[in-house]
């Protein structure tokens, strides 16, 4: 069988056991065993099947079985499992993936993970660097690619991450090969050991680091978890820390953000970069994009900087930096080409200058590296990536450049230093920080690829059955709404809204915002509904009695929007929108005269305001007004005009006759359209007015062929 055929198989399998089809799933591995001859595997399948006909059969013959449900369970849970060790006893050889390339590798070096793990400590003790470095790559590599870890491995690994004498880094590493290997591999030991990691540890960040473990892989296990009582002991036992909600709250925040990561880095790219560049010469005729960092670290804004356009996507980019969005990924995106990061486990390596890789720290500068690596506000791989380029730069450059960057680092230091003394807030910036590192492993280790991109998930903790007992409660997911609601993922907020309003907690607030994150995904009889029923709550808001309206408008009910509009304006008059969509209203109701008296208002109270003239012009037309149409033509057509007011302006001049003017404002109506097609489209939903401007349906051929002669 071919890689993608078993891969296939096993996807079938595993789908069909996610919706409780155990008899498809039977069949589907059934196959999978014939077509790749694996039939050491038959005798554990024909066992399955025999023990689930045993109960279908009791069942269906009223027999009351109390061990119903856990027989149910044993029996899904063993052909998950039966599954994964087919899937990989039969790809092991032949697939190029990542994981198994590493597992073969590792194979003949014939070292087991319990003397990996004595080594580890004996070389930590010892000093030996590079042998100790050597070993935690060995062990990271061992716990992600063994499929199911035997118990004695078990034992041995839980006394090492429990252990507060045992190297940090090491134990850190391990918590994140777990984590790799589940995303492989669903094996229950493994979770555990990273709830023994969760719970056990004084080391704030290996605690945080597994906690963050433990929430993706039951979310990528979440139609699985379920059958296993065990984990969900544990999470009970695990959640009666009592900063167990706010940490998970922090987690599910900090996920949200990450998904703000690519299109900061595309305006980083695309917007503010290209605006600096521009303005270098301004700033520093030498400057090196690190220097521009510098000035964008720093927390006063360059007086010589004179672009407005500038200086506000600047004030923006320090407020997603509070905020913690992950806003120098762009900036270290093409700086992890750097040999360190082909090793798997590289990428998620606490950041050390005792690390062999190291070796300048002399020659790029003690102090002023320190004072820059120290600094809370990177993430580990990019530490790494930044020593790396230092290194790369000429010494006289260098200097130059950490001389300008020290006192920024400094500075920025001892202000997250401040802040980091809150136990609460240095928590929430290792969260930060490590989904930071997972982030650049998915996005940009070279082979990234070979691994399922958790980040091309939602990761909506908050829906998991095992965790929505801990952030159920009003206040939180009222957090969470709002989270998504300012980040402009309206759906997910929906959801939210949606779910506390079938509880009963509906206040106005509430259907104001369910309303509104229906109006921004396109449903507006929904958005009306909700809004309806909070202005049954809160008449006299204006915010409300607009955006009904407008969906009325939206909806082609102007007779029903035009009554919200005319509330708003009752309470808050002379608004040039609402003004301007009250004439709509009008308009649309073929009320020219009525529409006109709101379009002059808008005009008297801004006269160069090119909607109301438009609208003033077009209405003037359709009434017979054409001097009036044509005076506010000309007004229109002197500031940017589209080709729609060079083809209105046309119609006006048809309704007087002057044919030199019409084929004059037709040319360049199509020239402003794009093209002919384009032009007539616009002309053929504006006939049954010419028409009713007194021009003959028989005229329009005449004019269209001579406006073709005169376009050549």
């Amino acid at each position: 069988m071919t890689i993608q055929e078993i891969q296939t198989a096993c996807a079938r399998t595993t789908e069909a056991l996610d919706r409780g089809a155990l008899k498809t799933a039977f069949d589907t591995l059934q196959g999978l065993i014939a077509g790749s001859q694996t039939y050491t595997y038959q005798n554990k399948l024909d066992e399955l099947q025999e023990t689930y006909q045993y109960m279908l059969r009791y069942y269906i013959e009223g027999s009351g079985d109390p061990m119903q449900e856990q027989i149910y369970a044993g029996i899904r849970t063993q052909t998950y499992e039966l599954t994964d060790r087919l899937r990989h006893e039969l790809l092991a050889d032949i697939s190029p993936a990542s994981c198994y390339a590493a597992r073969r590798t590792l194979m003949l070096q014939s070292v087991e993970i319990d003397t990996l793990l004595k080594q580890t400590r004996l070389y930590a003790e010892a000093g030996e660097t590079e042998s100790y470095e050597a070993s935690v790559n060995r062990l990271f590599g061992h716990l992600w690619t063994t499929t199911f870890l035997p118990q004695e491995t078990v034992v041995t690994v839980r006394e090492v991450l429990t252990d507060p004498h045992y190297p940090s880094a090491a134990r850190s590493q391990m918590v994140s090969a777990l984590l790799l290997g589940l995303q492989e591999t669903f094996d229950k030991e493994k979770l555990l050991l990273l709830f023994d990691a969760a719970s056990s540890t004084s080391d704030e960040t290996i605690r945080i680091r597994a906690l963050i473990a433990i929430y993706l892989t039951l979310y990528t296990y979440r139609r699985r978890t379920a059958f296993y009582s065990e984990i969900e002991h544990r999470l009970g036992l695990l959640a009666e820390a009592p900063d167990f909600k706010r940490l998970l709250l922090t987690v599910i925040l900090r996920f949200i953000l990450a998904r703000e990561t690519e299109k900061v880095s595309h305006k980083l790219q695309e917007e503010i970069i290209p605006e600096m560049m521009k303005l270098r010469p301004k700033i520093n005729p030498g400057a090196s994009w690190s220097d521009l960092i510098t000035e964008l670290s720093g927390d006063e804004m360059n007086p010589e900087w004179k672009s407005d356009k500038l200086s506000k996507w600047l004030e923006e980019y320090s407020e997603m930096q509070e905020e913690g969005i992950d806003v120098m990924h762009s900036t270290f995106i093409h700086l992890k080409h750097f040999p360190f990061f082909r090793e798997v486990g590289n990428w998620f390596l606490p950041f050390s200058t005792d690390h062999s890789t190291l070796k300048s720290r002399a020659d790029i500068g003690i102090t002023t590296i320190d004072t820059l690596l120290q600094a809370s506000f990177m993430c580990d791989s990019d530490k790494y990536s930044l020593y790396f380029s230092l290194e790369q730069i000429p010494e006289t450059h260098r200097k130059m450049i950490l001389h300008q960057l020290d006192s920024q680092i400094n500075q920025m230091n001892e202000q997250q230093a401040q802040e980091l003394k809150n136990r609460q807030t240095k928590a929430e910036n290792i969260v930060g920080l490590y989904i930071q590192n997972l982030y650049r492993f998915y996005k940009l280790y070279p082979r990234h690829t070979d691994f399922d991109d958790i980040f091309n998930e939602k990761l909506d903790f908050h829906h998991l059955a095992m965790l929505k007992p801990y952030v159920s409660d009003t206040e939180t997911l009222l957090q969470i709404a709002e989270f998504y609601l300012r980040k402009g993922y309206f759906e997910d907020a929906l959801t939210i809204y949606r779910s506390l309003i079938e509880k009963g907690t509906g206040d106005e607030v509430l259907y104001q915002k369910s309303g509104y994150c229906r109006q921004m995904t396109g449903d507006m009889e929904g958005a009306l509904r909700d809004y309806l029923r909070s202005e049954m709550l809160n008449p006299e808001s204006p915010w409300l009695l607009r955006c009904i309206a407008g969906c009325y408008r939206t909806l082609k009910q102007p007779e029903e929007a035009l009554k919200f509009f005319l509330r708003y304006d009752t309470i808050t008059p002379d608004n040039l929108s609402v003004l301007m969509n009250i004439g709509h209203c009008y308009l649309e109701q073929k009320d020219y005269k009525e529409a006109l008296k709101y379009y002059f208002k808008v005009d008297y109270l801004s006269p160069d305001n090119r909607k109301a003239q438009r609208a003033i012009a077009w209405c003037s037309f359709l009434i017979g007004k054409y001097d009036q149409a044509r005076n506010y033509y000309r007004k229109v057509l002197e500031d940017e005009p589209q080709a729609q007011d060079f083809l209105n302006a046309g119609h006006t001049e048809w309704a007087v006759q002057n044919m030199k003017g019409v084929l004059e404002l037709y040319k360049q109506s199509v020239h402003a359209a794009g093209d002919f097609k384009a032009f007539q489209e616009l002309l053929k939903e504006d006939i049954p007015d010419l028409i009713r401007a007194g021009i003959k349906p028989s005229e329009m051929p005449l004019l269209i062929d001579q406006l073709r002669y005169s376009l050549g």
